[in-house]
């Protein structure tokens, strides 16, 4: 089980040694996390960006210019466009987004040219570390698919069960949340979880438990869930929260993070390659841990 972030150390110690490919590099925090988890585990960089800039801003960190490779780029077109593509030529097993707006560097990643994306849906997925629950918890999806359908929220699942399975968790836990723990024809997250656990029941996401719907109180807590009459394995205990929209995951997730207390690394998860799409208003600590995370993930692949 794991319960604390640091443990991602230890998995991508077990694994094979990474490659992180930055789009834009000329970012302080992410060649800071860059720098930081290099110290830690087997980690190089490619550094794609406007070489002085890069260069100036490794002088200025104490960094060292030799620690990792700095490719020159004239603009963040072509930036995003040459660290996406070393990922598909096999240059790369981690895609990571510097100082760059979202939508360009995802653009790059949808692009067919490279082939990183296929028939998969993209999704969205953050490890969180509460001091209030006994281990790490994968809340998705609350920063990419809106308003996903039953078809894609089954896509989203289905991506956070092989990530929880990518970091050794033999037969995750899932949650579908809703308002209440019971269906009601008015509220359409309650009826796709109960679709959500029809489809668990005919073999969809193999080697995982789902169950719901659940409010967040009966997923997180034992006590809640016996409250409230709750008999489930996932009651208390799960492993993945599966939020209804994009709007209820991303209250949730910077609430855990600013006011709750809480720590996290994100992902992409859906292409041939992690992606780490942190944001600006993120801590270092937060895309350290992000690039732990991506290597681990990355590690099991190979």
């Amino acid at each position: 089980m794991l319960n604390s972030l640091d443990q991602l150390k230890e998995l991508c110690r077990m694994g094979q040694p990474v490659t992180v490919s930055v789009a834009c590099a000329a970012d302080r925090k992410v060649l800071q996390s860059l720098r930081d988890a290099s110290e830690e585990i087997s980690l190089s960089a490619l550094l794609f960006g406007r070489k002085e800039e890069i260069l100036s801003l490794l002088s200025s960190l104490e960094i060292s210019s030799d620690l990792f490779s700095v490719v020159d780029c004239s603009d963040e077109k072509s930036a995003c466009a040459a660290a996406v593509r070393a990922i598909s030529e096999g240059k790369a097993d981690v895609l990571m987004k510097g100082d760059v707006p979202t939508a360009s560097i995802m653009r790059e990643v949808l692009n067919k040219e490279y082939g990183l994306v296929k028939d998969t849906l993209l999704s969205h997925v953050a490890l969180i570390e509460s001091p209030y629950y006994h281990k790490l918890i994968a809340l998705s999806d609350g920063a990419m698919n809106i308003a996903p359908t039953l078809a894609e929220k089954a896509s989203i699942l289905e991506n956070s069960v092989h990530f929880m399975h990518a970091l050794g968790v033999g037969k995750p836990k899932a949650a579908i949340l809703a308002a209440i723990e019971k269906v009601n024809e008015k509220m359409e997250a309650t009826l796709d979880a109960a679709e959500l656990v029809k489809m668990a029941g005919k073999g969809r996401f193999p080697k995982s438990l789902v169950d719901g719907p659940f409010a967040l109180d009966n997923a997180v807590s034992s006590e809640a869930a016996q409250k409230k009459g709750i008999v489930s394995p996932v009651a208390g205990d799960a492993d993945i929260l599966l939020v209804p929209d994009i709007e209820c995951g991303n209250v949730l997730y910077k609430a855990l993070n600013f006011m709750g207390g809480a720590h996290s690394a994100g992902l992409i998860l859906g292409a041939s390659a992690p992606v780490i799409l942190t944001s600006r208003a993120d801590s270092e600590t937060t895309k350290l841990y992000s690039i732990f995370l991506a290597a681990a993930v990355a590690g099991s692949r190979r």
